[in-house]
């Protein structure tokens, strides 16, 4: 398992969460994205859109799988933070 909190340069709201989602769903790890006390699995584009997530809000990203470090630097570039 590896996690990473990272500050993001873009939001993620309805056109950059389905594309986020898409990123997310490429990989077999169990992705779970996490804003404030809110949580959701960055696979489900309605998951990912509740959590709210907008400019400068640290968002933790948590990855559990056999490509668990792939999954998360690409998920890091798609946020502007690698």
């Amino acid at each position: 398992m590896v996690k990473q909190i990272v500050s993001i340069a873009s939001g993620l709201e309805a056109r950059p969460a389905a594309l986020f989602v898409q990123t997310a769903g490429k990989f077999a790890s169990n992705i779970r994205i996490r804003v404030n006390e809110k949580e959701a699995n960055a696979k489900s584009i309605m998951g990912v859109i509740s959590l709210g997530a907008l400019v400068g809000h640290e968002l933790e990203i948590i990855v559990d799988g056999n490509d668990e470090e792939q999954a998360l630097l690409e998920l890091q570039q798609f946020l502007g933070c690698a």
